[in-house]
């Protein structure tokens, strides 16, 4: 019964999202950590969850285990997570050796001057996700985390992946 439950909740929410967010996402481009450009537009044809997050915020870093995982589980079938920290340009060393130690391997990108923040997260609230379909229209915002989060997640994320 629970499931029958989790499976309807899911799918209100992803109708829901889909139509409260129709739209295309706005390309972009910022530097990784290690300096090289990144556009969003080189990920067509993917699904894209854009994770805005900064060193400092705790739930941010709950959140991030769980993406690092749906992404090397999904990364085969189609899934692209864009990490971009909204650190600033003073907190932004802080950035590289937080993944590196982390073990995390999705791309991380920095947005010191929260222009791409500002654009897809313009209260900031962190951390915060936009999930991007294959044809870069935006399905999905998820504002903060609580734990179990991530099982919606990535029910929203497996709906939209090819089988």
């Amino acid at each position: 019964m629970v499931s029958t439950w989790r499976s309807l909740f899911v799918g209100f929410s992803l109708l829901f999202a889909t139509q409260a967010w129709a739209g295309t996402a706005k390309d972009f481009t910022l530097r990784n950590i290690d300096g090289q450009e990144v556009k969003l537009s080189q990920y067509a044809g993917k699904v894209v969850v854009l994770q805005f997050w900064a060193t400092w915020c705790g739930p941010c870093k709950v959140e991030m285990p769980h993406l690092h995982k749906m992404y090397k589980e999904l990364g085969a079938r189609g899934l692209v997570v864009l990490s971009i920290s909204s650190d600033d340009a003073r907190n932004s060393a802080q950035v590289k050796p937080y993944i590196k130690k982390s073990g995390y391997t999705f791309p991380v990108l920095l947005d010191k001057e929260s222009t791409v923040t500002g654009t897809y997260n313009p209260s900031k609230t962190l951390p915060f996700l936009v999930v991007i379909d294959a044809n870069q229209n935006i399905v999905a915002e998820h504002s903060g985390y609580n734990p179990g989060d991530e099982v919606a997640l990535r029910a929203e994320i497996e709906a939209l992946l090819p089988h």
